[in-house]
């Protein structure tokens, strides 16, 4: 059967490739889209079926049809229709061959071919973790996009071509699946909006019972008592005999008693107060200001920083190849520098790296500081893949672009590092280079710490997929065939080592130190790395090393 099915990407040094495997499918976009051809030959095979089963259900029904009136004619007069020596043979044939022939094409299995296609595809299918990632990448964006549930529900989102909506049983599960991870907030929130949808009167198979159950017991968990009651009042209503309501409405009664006695009470901003701690009881310190980020509701410059952001037609300091036609360059943000490069990745070059990287893609990883290992990690959500420069003509032609523009010298760069993110893909707050904690991170790579990074985009985004950095309140936005620069590391001022626009890696060997885009994130997206919101974002980044 045939399988039919955007990316950014960041060069980062020397990293090993990692093979694909068809796994994770919830953390990239770019191997989502085989399984959407992947239904659509099932849907192909079914339809098949569909038509095999009513030709031999139009085959059974003209046999019926042409019985029926024979056998009316005949049941009138049996001794007479019988009179005839041709209608005795014909009796005798049909009970002896014709009824048999039917008896087998009435057993006859039309579905094997379907049955036999769908054993075929079923080894490519997501399994229960990719529904689960699927599922958290929706609560992920409702948070970080500030969304309501009934917005995701009816799919008014913006930016989407595709409308798309999720019925009650699609909202019930969501609930689960929140219940599971004991995220009791976002229990509450997904059941409502099923028991809103079904109360609105959606025809549904999800059960008011069930969801009822699971909402009053979220609602107590968050400590709303009085409200976790009137849902178990409704409940019993529903079903008077539900054991474990029964049971939960005598130990709420119980509770409410004792709270009377003592005269207690919470006020709305306390109950507010709960709200979000519960909310946000698993985010990390910098959490809130990484989502404002996300939303573009990070620090705005003043009038007089504004100022010093400029846009140029540059030649990487005199460069041969960029004297006679530099490359557009402008200011993204000034304390720290980082600037953006315009058109510099061609379209063509863009889906000639995106072909070599698609077979290779694998969950990305990130080094954990305790065991020196890759792993993955929750917090970064995509898939990566490694390319070398010798491996095409078009990967070695980059590599020589970003040395031509930066001064830094490519043999000291990890290998092109391609991302593609998935359902609400992301990388929450990190620090592309190795701290004074982790003094061995690229050990094993024989080489110095990343001093910089350039990150390519290859695709453009509906909504969401900034790359933020918390520190400093800057957001940068995806843009087609752009690239961004920055520095993670410079040399110390007091040791006297000056540092140019565009420094060499050799003063690098100094003394270094943070410059103050440590500290980055890539905001939630339907398919890029910082948060994406509803998109497929592909990117891919390079990142140079000291040497040594």
């Amino acid at each position: 059967m045939a399988f039919k099915k955007v990316w950014c990407a960041l060069a980062l040094g020397f990293l090993l490739p990692f093979s694909c495997a068809h796994t994770d499918f919830f953390t990239s976009i770019g191997h989502m889209t085989d399984l959407i051809n992947t239904e659509k030959d099932l849907v192909v095979s079914l339809k098949d079926y569909i038509k095999a089963e009513e030709s031999k259900l139009e085959q059974i029904k003209k046999w019926a049809e042409k019985l029926d009136q024979l056998t009316a004619t005949a049941t009138k007069d049996p001794e007479g229709f019988l009179g005839h020596p041709v209608n005795a043979f014909k009796l005798m044939k049909r009970l002896n061959t014709e009824w048999g022939e039917l008896e087998s094409l009435v057993l006859k299995d039309m579905s094997d071919g379907f049955i036999s296609n769908m054993t075929i595809q079923r080894q490519f299918f997501p399994n229960d973790e990719d529904q689960t990632g699927a599922a958290k990448a929706l609560l992920r964006l409702q948070d970080t996009y500030n969304l309501d549930t009934d917005t995701l529900s009816r799919g008014n989102l913006p930016g989407v071509k595709h409308k798309s909506f999720l019925t009650a049983e699609d909202c019930f599960e969501l609930g689960k699946i929140a219940y599971t991870e004991a995220d009791y907030y976002h229990t509450e929130l997904w059941m409502e909006q099923a028991l809103k949808q079904l109360d609105e009167g959606e025809v549904s198979s999800a059960d008011k019972v069930y969801i009822l159950d699971y909402l009053s017991y979220a609602v107590y968990q968050q400590g709303d008592l009085a409200k976790a009651m009137a849902l178990t009042r409704r409940l019993l209503e529903l079903d008077p005999e539900h054991q474990r309501a029964n049971g939960n409405m005598k130990y709420f009664e119980y509770i409410m008693a004792k709270e009377k006695e003592a005269n207690k009470s919470s006020t709305d901003s306390e109950e507010q107060e709960k709200e979000t701690e519960v909310k946000k009881k698993d985010y990390l310190p910098e959490r809130r200001k990484y989502e404002m980020l996300c939303r573009g509701e990070g620090l705005k410059m003043t009038p007089r920083r504004q100022k010093r952001l400029f846009c140029r037609y540059y030649d990487g300091n005199r460069n041969p190849r960029y004297i006679l036609g530099p490359v557009k360059q402008e200011d993204e943000w000034d304390r720290p520098r980082i600037v953006r490069f315009l058109d510099i990745i061609s379209d063509e070059e863009i889906e000639t790296v995106k072909e070599l990287a698609k077979p290779r893609l694998s969950r990305a990883t990130v080094h954990d500081p305790e065991t020196g290992k890759l792993t993955t990690a929750h917090y970064r959500v995509s898939k990566s893949a490694w390319l070398s420069g010798y491996e095409s003509p078009v990967v070695s032609r980059i590599n020589t672009r970003i040395q031509d523009l930066t001064g830094l010298d490519v043999s000291t760069a990890e290998e092109l590092q391609v991302a593609n993110y998935g359902v609400g893909g992301q990388y929450e707050p990190h620090f592309d280079f190795g701290r004074k904690d982790e003094p061995d991170a690229f050990k094993e790579l024989g080489t110095g710490n990343r001093i910089a990074t350039w990150l390519f985009y290859m695709s453009d985004v509906s909504a969401g997929g900034a790359t933020v950095f918390p520190e400093v309140g800057a957001s940068v936005w995806p843009r087609k065939g752009t690239a961004v620069f920055w520095y993670n590391l410079c040399v110390v001022q007091s040791t006297g080592l000056s540092v140019p626009a565009i420094p060499r890696v050799q003063l690098c060997s100094g003394t270094i130190s943070v410059c103050g885009t440590e500290h980055r994130a890539e905001c939630p997206c339907h398919s890029q790395g910082t948060a994406v919101l509803w998109y497929n974002l592909w990117c891919d980044c390079v990142w140079y090393r000291a040497q040594g």
